[in-house]
């Protein structure tokens, strides 16, 4: 079996590497194999030039093609021009498939290589052998020039401009994946870890109870405790999936009502004093929600079993949220979700709010002000 697999992985690495080194795709790989088929069932009418000038650079521009594609495009330029010499009196038919060959190296060079100045280098290299080339051969020169600009210069834009679309499309791409990471993180934690906290406030109302026997007081303090910890742990687990991007001011449709009948099933001592007839824009009533939860969530935590205020104050022009809970006379001086608050700060930000967070006396208190602008 290890022997085996051994040869799997062995035979995968040798993929790999040979994709690094020619990464050519399928599609010009058959060009390529075509054009090699046809100059070799017309190999009697290759001239000798040809078999020890050309042939060789053009295998060496393939070989080159995935480590130095700009050494590959010199190369395509000096073999167009060549190539053009055996065009002066006809066109026979292996230069025309030597000519696709290069055309096709070019293609892929562009998009290796896709930046100018030195593409610009080797086309200037192929265009001055153009002009000396037919001084040597006796030829015209118009041949290889044409040659050069069609068949290594076109190609070698076209290239580039679909390797430039394929790049911006990868990123493209991340930046969805970055997005949906983002999405599923800010889920999780505004479902799990309210959840969470729900269990946490279940654990405390119990624990509270006078007439629970001592191992089970207990043993609801441990299920609180871990519930709080899991919380913690959820949040820096998450925090670890988002990206520097803000996040989307869209979480699970829900009113502060909704959140505080559901505490208040789980046990918590909880009140809400709704001030003003108007109900605010559906993105601050969001942000609202937003604020009760995390509020929730740092009293399951730190005051567990003590009661929760909330006021809610909607005016014409902003919409201002309270939460104040009491804190246990073993409560420690600034205790509260920092990684919570931190989220939460921003997400107030976002929609042109503020926020205070503290500790008032022997209360804590959490207060957003929301104004009415249009979301962002």
């Amino acid at each position: 079996m290890r022997d085996s697999v051994g040869v799997v992985t062995g035979h995968g690495s040798v993929f790999r590497w040979a994709q690094a080194m020619f990464p050519i795709p399928r599609w010009a790989v058959g060009v390529l194999t075509a054009s090699a088929a046809i100059t070799a069932l017309l190999a009697n009418e290759l001239p000798g030039w040809a078999w020890w000038g050309l042939l060789p650079t053009l295998v060496t521009a393939v070989a080159l093609l995935g480590l130095y594609p700009i050494v590959s495009l010199g190369l395509c330029a000096e073999a167009s021009v060549a190539t053009a010499a055996a065009m002066a009196h006809g066109v026979p038919v292996w230069s025309v498939a030597i000519e696709i060959a290069i055309c096709v190296i070019s293609l892929v060079a562009g998009r290796l290589a896709p930046r100018p100045v030195p593409a610009l280098c080797a086309l200037t290299a192929g265009a001055a052998l153009g002009v000396l080339f037919p001084i040597v051969s006796g030829g015209g020169w118009g041949t290889g020039l044409f040659m050069l600009g069609s068949v290594v210069a076109l190609p070698w834009m076209i290239g580039r401009s679909h390797g430039q679309q394929a790049e911006l499309m990868a990123i493209a791409v991340e930046q969805a994946r970055l997005r949906e990471r983002n999405r599923i993180a800010r889920d999780m934690h505004d479902t799990l870890g309210h959840e969470l906290s729900l269990l946490a406030l279940r654990a405390g109302a119990l624990e509270m109870a006078p007439d629970l026997a001592e191992r089970h007081r207990r043993a609801a303090a441990e299920i609180r405790i871990g519930a709080g910890e899991a919380t913690e742990r959820l949040a820096e687990i998450l925090a670890m999936l988002r990206d520097d991007e803000p996040a989307p001011l869209h979480p699970a449709a829900e009113r502060v009502e909704d959140l505080v009948d559901r505490a208040a099933q789980a046990g918590l001592p909880i009140s809400l004093e709704r001030h003003g007839t108007r109900r605010p824009p559906p993105w601050i009533e969001r942000a609202a929600c937003r604020v009760v939860q995390e509020a929730l969530t740092n009293a399951a935590k730190h005051a567990p079993g003590h009661p929760v205020q909330v006021r809610l104050t909607t005016e014409d022009d902003a919409t201002t949220v309270t939460v104040v809970n009491a804190l246990p006379p073993d409560a420690r001086p600034g205790a509260g979700g920092r990684l919570g608050l931190a989220g939460l700060h921003e997400h107030v930000r976002l929609v042109g709010g503020t926020l205070q967070a503290g500790p008032r006396g022997r209360e804590f208190e959490v207060a957003a002000t929301l104004p009415h602008k249009e979301e962002k």
